[in-house]
C-alpha cells in the first residue's frame, strides 16, 4: 500500500516538473516587444511595396491618357493679349445676331461649362437646331469642329452660326462687319488686335480669328491632370478603379489622349443600330455611304456637367449614356457597380478655364 502511494506521488511530482519545464520553454520562445515592433515594421514595409507596385501598374494602364496643355494655340502662333481680349468680347457679343439677342455664349455658356444644357439650342425667333450644342471648353483641341466635322478649326467654326438662318441669322458677311463698325470701341479693338491691316483689320474672317484665339485658351484642367502629372493622392481608390474599368470595357479605344476623345469619327451604333436614325451624321456633308451615322467622338472632359448627351441630346442621364455606349458601341452590358465607379472618375475630369476668361468684357456691353 505505501509503495503504491509513493509511486503515485512520484508520478504527480514528475508531471509538475515536466509542465514547469514546458512552460519555461514556451516563455523563452515568446516574441519580445522589440520583435513585435520589428514584425510590424516588416509588414508595413511589405504593404508599402505592394501599394507602390499597384501604383506603378495603374500609371502604366493610363499611358494612353495625357494631361491637358496650358492652351491650344497653333504651333508658333501665340495670339496677342489684344487678340484674345477682342475674341472674348465677340464671344459675348449679341449684336452679331440679327435680332441682337444671341451670342456664342447663348448656346455655349461660360458659366455652365460651355453648353446650355438643352437638348437642342434655340436660335433666331426661337427656332431649334437639329443637334445638341457641344461644349466650347477644350474644343480647340479637337481635330475637327461640329458633330460632322464640317469645319476644320475653331476659327472657321466661330463664323458659321452667324450666317445660319436658324441660329444668328445675319444676312451677309458685309452686314456683320458694317454692324460692328457702328458699335463704339470695336474699331480700336480690331486695330490693336490686327495692327497694320487695312480698314483697322475689321473683316468677317478676322471675327473668326479673334473668337478662335479666345477659345484656344478655354482649357479646363482638373484633378485627373494632377494625378497624371504625378500627384498620387489627387484621386481616390474608387476614382482610379473607375478609370481602370473605363479601360477594361474598351472605352479608351475612342476616348484617349488629353481630351479623352475629339480625335476621330466613329459610327454611332457600331454593333447595334442606334435608336435614332434620323440624323445620318457626316454623311450629310460627304454623301459617302461609309459615313452614314459617323459622328465626331466627343471629349469626356466635364462630361458630368454637359448633359444632355449625344448628337441628338436625347439622353439626359450620364449613367444611361454609359449603359447605351456599352450596348450600342461595345455589345456589352456595363454592370451598375462599374457604371458608378466610372461616374466617380468622370467627376475628376471636371475643370474650368482661367478665371480671367470667365467674365463678360465691357466692350460686349457697350451701347
Amino acid at each position: 500500500m505505501k509503495k503504491n502511494v509513493r509511486i503515485v506521488v512520484s508520478i504527480f511530482i514528475g508531471s509538475l516538473l515536466m509542465l514547469g519545464t514546458a512552460c519555461s520553454k514556451s516563455d523563452s520562445k515568446g516574441p519580445s516587444k522589440v520583435e513585435v515592433a520589428n514584425a510590424g515594421d516588416k509588414k508595413a514595409s511589405a504593404a508599402a511595396k505592394v501599394k507602390a507596385k499597384a501604383q506603378k501598374i495603374s500609371r502604366a494602364q493610363f499611358s494612353l491618357f495625357k494631361a491637358l496643355p496650358s492652351n491650344f494655340n497653333k504651333p508658333g502662333a501665340a495670339p496677342s493679349d489684344a487678340l484674345i481680349e477682342l475674341g472674348q468680347a465677340l464671344y459675348h457679343e449679341k449684336r452679331l445676331s440679327k435680332a441682337n439677342d444671341i451670342s456664342c455664349n447663348s448656346c455655349h455658356a461660360m458659366d455652365t461649362f460651355g453648353v446650355d444644357n438643352k437638348k437642342t439650342s434655340p436660335g433666331h425667333k426661337g427656332q431649334l437646331g437639329e443637334r445638341n450644342s457641344p461644349t466650347s471648353f477644350n474644343a480647340a483641341g479637337h481635330f475637327a469642329q461640329f458633330w460632322d466635322g464640317r469645319a476644320a478649326d475653331v476659327e472657321e467654326q466661330a463664323i458659321g452660326p452667324i450666317l445660319n438662318a436658324v441660329e444668328m441669322a445675319m444676312p451677309s458677311e458685309a452686314a456683320v462687319v458694317k454692324k460692328l463698325k457702328g458699335i463704339k470701341g470695336y474699331k480700336d479693338a480690331f486695330a490693336k488686335a490686327f495692327p497694320g491691316e487695312k480698314d483697322s483689320g475689321m473683316s468677317y474672317k478676322n471675327i473668326g480669328v479673334a473668337i478662335g484665339a479666345f477659345e484656344r485658351q478655354l482649357v479646363t484642367p482638373g484633378r485627373w491632370d494632377k494625378y497624371l502629372k504625378g500627384q498620387d493622392d489627387a484621386l481616390s481608390e474608387d476614382e482610379l478603379q473607375g478609370a481602370a474599368k473605363f479601360i477594361e470595357y474598351g472605352c479608351q479605344a475612342c476616348h484617349a489622349g488629353s481630351l479623352l476623345g475629339g480625335q476621330m469619327y466613329q459610327k454611332v451604333g457600331s454593333v447595334k443600330p442606334w435608336p435614332n436614325q434620323k440624323d445620318q451624321g457626316r454623311f450629310e456633308v460627304t454623301k459617302k455611304e461609309s459615313d452614314k451615322m459617323m459622328f465626331k467622338v466627343p471629349s469626356m472632359r466635364n462630361v458630368t456637367e454637359t448633359a444632355p448627351y449625344f448628337h441628338d441630346g436625347e439622353t439626359a442621364d450620364i449613367k444611361t449614356a454609359i449603359k447605351m455606349m456599352g450596348e450600342y458601341q461595345l455589345g456589352r452590358e456595363i454592370l451598375d457597380v462599374d457604371v458608378d465607379l466610372m461616374v466617380k472618375w468622370f467627376k475628376t475630369l471636371r475643370g474650368e478655364p482661367d478665371a480671367k476668361y470667365m467674365t463678360v468684357p465691357e466692350l460686349a456691353q457697350m451701347k
